[in-house]
């Protein structure tokens, strides 16, 4: 499309439309902090560099580039590791048709890269958070955009006085879900979106930040609260009677974008709305493109991101050894309709605010959290039930192997103990830094 032609309608409408054939596949994308063994400090640039360097050739992979700096590697059938804003490393799997595939994949992965960061006297921490680190000792990997990020933040105040803790010290677990059509997105969206806050309790991971207690069981989630609101949290409209595409397509217009992609570069995007920029510009003789939309798209980062699949974003990431727990109760409720259908009568009556007012609390309280007028244990632990029938029902079918429904028991355990894996970050950490450290590392594999 031409720089000085508007978008139309339509065009927002692509990258919501639905292939042909789509099936319903898993992929997962593991964050984990690249810090110093002797320390838990995150990896210097350089330190980071040789890391990915021995990325590429243990995989054969090809070297991904941001001008001059090294800071990915893309691997065969879409998989990558990307060196994230603060100098975490991200793995993203390729889809696969079940969650016990992506799984043993990022294991597998991640086991390698594991071997490879010791080698060079690294080690892959897991869990919500770095808990190393303050904000002054991040170390901001070179890509051009992270600069742009981090000013765009501080010119919005007191909305952005997190950007730098989420940018540079959280760590993540995410699912990505599939949708076949229009109204299987808004089934799923409505449900996911109405359980997020329920499931980042059974997940709540992050209470050490800066080397100190914070009091609370999820500071990621903390954190995540003042990080330009109008981009993050609850996408209310979805919950609205007869929501649809175009309803998730006015409220990602009316969004600044941040950067923009000028010439092979990142540059600062004019603080104008992108329906705005649709209509007038950006004020320097061009038009918004379908490659901004979908760049704008990856600049939005509510609890249920909506791309071409549906991103689980608000649970911290659990330890290591159950980072698959996370896609197994979203497959088993979002992919068996009679689960899917279960789960959002159970949440139907739950408003937009509620759900807000919930991540408040379940950040402090975990599983003693409420939501709404209910007991967030008590829908924490109906909504497992069915996460576990959903994927019975598609180990039945053959859509799912059967060793998928063991990924449940960690947080069942958890449900019904109340006792959170913060819990046992907290024992690790009273226990000594370097005890944290090694148990939180991803063993070489």
């Amino acid at each position: 499309m031409s720089e000085t032609a508007g978008l139309r309608r339509l065009d927002l409408r692509q990258p919501f439309e639905v292939p042909p054939g789509r099936s319903e596949a898993v992929g997962l994308e593991v964050e984990v902090g690249l810090v110093r063994r002797d320390a838990g400090k995150n990896a210097t640039y350089p330190q980071s560099f040789a890391f990915l360097l021995d990325i590429v050739r243990h995989f054969d992979g090809n070297p991904l580039m941001d001008g001059p700096n090294l800071v990915g590697v893309g691997l065969a059938g879409g998989a990558a590791f990307t060196l994230e804003t603060g100098g975490a490393v991200e793995y993203s799997s390729p889809p696969f048709p079940t969650v016990a595939a992506a799984v043993t994949d990022v294991r597998d992965r991640l086991g390698a890269a594991a071997g490879i960061a010791a080698a060079h006297g690294l080690a892959l921490l897991t869990g919500g958070i770095t808990p190393f680190a303050s904000p002054g000792d991040i170390v901001w990997n070179p890509k051009a955009r992270v600069q742009i990020m981090r000013d765009y933040f501080r010119a919005i105040g007191g909305d952005g006085a997190h950007a730098d803790e989420v940018m540079g010290l959280i760590l993540s677990a995410q699912t990505s879900l599939d949708y076949t059509s229009g109204d299987d997105l808004m089934s799923k969206l409505r449900l996911l979106v109405r359980a997020s806050p329920v499931v980042a309790a059974l997940f709540v991971n992050s209470p050490v930040a800066a080397r100190e207690r914070t009091g609370a069981l999820s500071r990621r989630m903390q954190y995540w609260r003042r990080f330009d609101p109008r981009r993050c949290g609850v996408l209310g409209f979805a919950l609205e009677p007869g929501a649809g595409i175009e309803d998730l397509i006015d409220w990602a217009a009316g969004l600044p974008m941040i950067y923009r992609l000028v010439a092979g570069t990142h540059v600062a995007a004019p603080p104008v709305s992108f329906r705005h920029a649709t209509e007038c510009g950006f004020g320097d003789g061009t038009y918004p493109t379908t490659a901004d939309w979908e760049l704008h798209l990856s600049q939005v980062w509510p609890h249920v991101r909506v791309r071409h699949t549906l991103e689980l974003r608000l649970a911290d990431a659990p330890p290591w050894p159950f980072f698959g727990a996370g896609a197994a109760l979203w497959a088993g409720l979002a992919y068996d309709p009679q689960a899917r259908h279960a789960a959002n009568d159970l949440l139907a009556g739950l408003s937009a605010a509620e759900l807000d007012r919930a991540c408040s609390d379940v950040a402090v309280k975990g599983l003693s959290a409420t939501v709404g007028p209910y007991p967030v244990q008590d829908v924490a632990r109906e909504l497992l039930r069915l996460a576990r029938a959903g994927l019975q029902a598609r180990v039945r079918a053959g859509l799912e192997a059967h060793e998928a429904l063991a990924l449940l028991d960690p947080v069942e355990e958890v449900c019904e103990t109340m006792q959170t894996f913060a819990d046992r970050a907290l024992d690790a950490w009273d226990r000594g830094e370097q005890h944290y450290l090694h148990a939180f590392s991803i063993p070489a594999g």
